[in-house]
């Protein structure tokens, strides 16, 4: 299974640019403009807004979609309120792991995408979660706003 965060309902249309590349300097090679979903929902602008949130449903959502490489078909999707800036970890024993800007992480079944659990963190999920076992006890850790949260099965 191929797994991928997403946007949906929302656009962001890039355009090509000259740009003198300038060592240490950022380079994207062009510029973008944010288009709204529909005439009156608001433009926001990609990356971190305020500490109260006010995302609606006009600006669209993330989502989590499973899809089978062999076929391109989408097997499942588990949606979410806000977008994500998370990447995504899967194990072995078909754990799916990711969150989104809202603060809450999630831990999904990655065969069927039902929630398994989750906790709201009280930052943003700003990375991909990992893993990394010590003393043979396996843990996931993500970073949550400016802290490093790990978790472990319980004994």
């Amino acid at each position: 299974m191929f797994y991928v965060s997403a946007w949906e309902s929302y656009a962001s249309i890039y355009r090509k640019e000259t740009v003198e590349f300038v060592p240490g300097r950022l380079f994207g090679g062009g510029g973008h403009r944010v288009l709204a979903p529909t005439p009156d929902a608001p433009t926001v602008g990609i990356g971190r807004r305020g500490p109260v949130n006010n995302w609606t449903n006009l600006v669209g959502n993330g989502a989590v979609i499973a899809i089978d490489p062999k076929t391109g078909q989408h097997k499942w999707k588990f949606t979410q309120y806000d977008v994500t800036d998370s990447g995504i970890l899967t194990t072995a024993t078909d754990l799916l792991f990711t969150g989104g800007r809202e603060g809450y992480f999630h831990a999904l079944d990655a065969r069927t995408g039902s929630l398994l659990w989750k906790v709201n963190l009280g930052g943003q999920i700003v990375n991909g979660p990992m893993t990394y076992q010590v003393d043979g006890k396996q843990y996931v850790a993500v970073i949550s706003g400016n802290s490093l949260v790990a978790f472990a099965l319980r004994d």
